[in-house]
């Protein structure tokens, strides 16, 4: 059964850790992340659900590409596309380790068919990159209206994964679309100008996005 409701996000611990338990049925993905809340799965733990005091954020303006992402960008032969392989994508960040800055990977069987189930709905994306016809780095992420959050990536060719961001925050840019979520601030997003704002200018960030 889909959660109905989570407590306020100021009710969150000094860690984000906000409510633990229930389910990912696209509902319940959805309120959470209308609400600022996303899913960590933790091994040998019930389902925890996080909103963390400090929200990690790429604004498209800040994206830093130094000498090599430079070079890469105007030398690489990869091609770039959105959702052309989702259920690939997430399959190849799943066996990534380290993700989330821990042991092992939180993205677990059924966070892969919960967000596929969400991509089908329209509210999950992916980017991938190619080379030739083989995919060879990507991301993918949650989408409601203007919002974007990121939620992991992957490489099989060195930089592949930051040049897809690179390419997906040129098309935001398009858009009119100015900040990435990011969740927590990895190396990787602190390297590429990612920063952390307070939880409550997220969340008016988050509701006029959405």
């Amino acid at each position: 059964m889909a959660i109905r409701n989570f407590p306020p996000v100021d009710f969150a611990d000094e860690h984000g850790l906000l409510a633990i338990g229930g389910d990912l049925e696209p509902a319940s993905l959805l309120l959470a992340y209308t609400n600022g809340i996303f899913p960590w799965p933790h091994e040998n733990y019930p389902l925890l659900w996080f909103a963390p005091p400090q929200r990690a954020v790429l604004f498209c303006e800040e994206f830093k590409i130094n000498r090599t992402l430079s070079k890469l960008k105007r030398k690489h032969s990869f091609e770039f596309t959105t959702n052309k392989a989702f259920k690939e994508v997430i399959a190849a960040c799943s066996k990534s380790p380290n993700r989330k800055g821990h042991k092992g990977t939180w993205i677990t069987p059924q966070i892969i068919e919960a967000y596929t189930k969400l991509h089908k709905e329209g509210h999950a994306y992916s980017v991938e990159a190619w080379n030739g016809s083989t995919l060879v780095g990507g991301f993918y992420g949650v989408q409601l209206g203007n919002y974007y959050g990121g939620e992991s990536m992957f490489y099989r060719e060195p930089n592949a994964s930051k040049l897809a961001l690179l390419f997906f925050v040129e098309k935001l840019t398009e858009q009119g679309i100015t900040w990435l979520d990011c969740q927590t601030l990895t190396p990787t997003f602190k390297s590429l100008g990612a920063r952390e704002i307070s939880r409550a200018e997220f969340m008016k960030m988050l509701s006029k996005a959405i």
